[in-house]
């Protein structure tokens, strides 16, 4: 994850000459078989064929030649830690680690290059042959006595030296084992660890959202919360000028009252979408704290762990309701789903369900979900969050879904096409920096799901990564998300190999590719090359550009 910031070109943010772009392809469905687009400030002003852009042109626009390139609307990533996005792309980068032995020798060589806290993201003992994390002395002896923080894969455990164990007495807080270090044990590390001062945040913040702009996403979704980081970090967050990707954030933070939860948003001037998003209610697979109906299959001592009981999801639910704001959870286990769902039923008894519904409460994640829990969501008209990149991370026999929860229990996983199937509400993110902010791999993800009934096509998935993700923020313009005349001139420019209709079933691509089916083409994401981002503009203003884009 240590790549070089993108290059970033900002433009004022009211440049009155339209642009009009010819010769690529554009995704709209206003004419599926648009290859020209014509953006006058802030907005769409007409989508058409090739033919009728020589018409339109002329010495006022600026044109600029697509030379096959694919325009779509920009991407909406709906789970981000941004401030945690930014470290983790400063830092250490462990997501390709195979192994015990090259992770202390990365350690050994962070030592001899660099001063400070050594810290690291994205180890996954899950892949390697010895199947644990190094202990609190093995970081010890690898760094020379440094103080070591490196954060797992699912960034809900970590693990960490001697010398810095012994320092914050991480040994008297619940959930310390020997270096690894999840709960309040974790908590306590992370929070003295990540003490950053305002300029640290503000450079850690503009190199996540840079890397956003670059992956062709036009608006973050900001799972804050009190455990993670201080309130200061997201209205850092919200307050930032420039042209970056717009923040949309939520607060995880639990009320037991409607006067509680107006207390809490006080300070933020109505600049949350709502409390919910990471307000734990379970933890992660990974690090065996999702709460499981029954122990794990390498952990039979443990069903996980519990943050929040049904009535205190019902008291907190019920506070949002009547205050007619959207809140939400992080829920990942199988018995995590079953408490919501108790507090949702607690909740609909209360004020009823139809202002339930009209609330748009929204779960993250949601990684484990039977048809009835299924059915109930769609009840509720609760919206899900899904990261397929899990799915594509752990969803392989043999992977970690298999080695947590065996194989008669761990297939099938993040079930977004049966969410879908059922009417329930889908956007997509990355849980950044659980994976990485690739827009296109999540779209990729969905098409090869471990289990073959849970695959979508690449044009759901797409829908579901753009145009939804406005919708499950209660976005107040409903074009955003496509490209209409009259739509806001959010879209991305993509350098493709080759363009087509994916699904599922290999007879439907066959048919699809016909122009008469009248489809939008989007990549062909079982190519060697991922589509490269050339421009990324949101309202107007640009976000990023590559040198390749053609000005006529």
């Amino acid at each position: 994850m240590n790549t070089p910031n993108p290059k970033v070109v900002p433009v004022p943010a009211q440049d009155p000459k339209p642009v009009l772009y010819r010769n690529g392809s554009v995704y709209s469905a206003a004419d599926p078989f648009a290859t020209a687009m014509l953006v006058t400030g802030d907005t769409v002003a007409w989508v058409g064929s090739e033919h009728a852009a020589a018409a339109l042109a002329d010495s006022s626009m600026d044109v600029i030649d697509l030379q096959g390139a694919l325009i779509a609307p920009g991407f909406v990533d709906s789970h981000v830690h941004t401030t945690e996005t930014g470290l983790a792309l400063t830092s250490l980068d462990l997501t390709a680690v195979n192994s015990l032995a090259e992770l202390l020798e990365l350690v050994a060589g962070a030592a001899a290059d660099t001063t400070g806290t050594i810290l690291g993201n994205g180890w996954d003992e899950s892949r390697w042959s010895e199947r644990r994390p190094p202990t609190a002395a093995e970081l010890e002896n690898a760094s020379g006595g440094r103080d070591v923080y490196l954060v797992r894969a699912d960034v809900h455990s970590a693990v960490v030296s001697a010398s810095l164990a012994g320092r914050l007495s991480l040994q008297d807080h619940d959930g310390w084992d020997d270096g690894f270090v999840v709960r309040d044990a974790h908590f306590a590390v992370r929070s003295a660890v990540r003490n950053l001062s305002i300029g640290e945040r503000d450079k850690l913040q503009r190199a996540a959202l840079d890397h956003a702009a670059a992956h062709g996403i036009v608006a973050v979704v900001e799972m804050a919360a009190p455990h993670i980081a201080p309130r200061e970090d997201v209205l850092a967050l919200l307050e930032r000028d420039g042209a970056y990707p717009e923040v949309l954030a939520y607060w995880g933070q639990r009320a037991t009252s409607e006067e509680e939860l107006l207390g809490i948003l006080q300070g933020f001037d109505g600049r949350i979408l709502g409390l919910g998003g990471d307000l734990n209610v379970d933890g992660s697979i990974g690090s065996h704290t999702a709460r499981m109906r029954v122990p794990y299959a390498d952990a039979p001592h443990s069903c996980g762990s519990t943050f929040m009981h049904e009535d205190d999801v019902a008291a907190h639910l019920s506070a949002a309701t009547s205050a007619g704001l959207q809140a939400g959870f992080h829920v990942i286990g199988d018995e995590g789903l079953d408490t919501v769902i108790a507090g949702l039923e607690k909740t609909a008894v209360i004020h009823g369900v139809e202002k339930v519904r009209a609330s748009r409460h929204r779960l993250e994640h949601v990684e484990m979900a039977d048809d009835n829990a299924i059915q109930k969501l769609a009840h509720f008209g609760t919206i899900v969050s899904a990261q397929p990149g899990f799915d594509a991370l752990w969803g392989a026999p043999g992977g970690l879904y298999e080695q947590r929860l065996g194989p008669d229990r761990y297939t099938p996983m993040n079930r977004v096409g049966s969410l879908l199937s059922q009417g329930v509400p889908v956007c997509l993110g990355s849980d950044s920096p659980v994976t990485r902010m690739s827009p296109w791999q999540s779209v990729r993800a969905c098409i090869a799901h471990a289990s073959p009934e849970e695959r979508i096509s690449a044009r759901a998935a797409f829908l579901a990564h753009t145009r939804a993700g406005w919708r499950a923020v209660g976005a107040e313009n409903p074009l955003l998300g496509q490209l209409v005349p009259g739509a806001p001139a959010s879209y991305a420019v993509w350098e493709v190999d080759e363009l087509m209709v994916q699904t599922p079933d290999s007879r439907v691509q066959s048919w699809s590719t016909d122009p008469r089916a009248g489809t939008p083409l989007l990549p062909a994401l079982d190519s060697a090359n991922e589509p490269r981002c050339l421009q990324t503009m949101h309202k107007g203003v640009q976000l990023f550009a590559d040198d390749s884009l053609t000005h006529q």
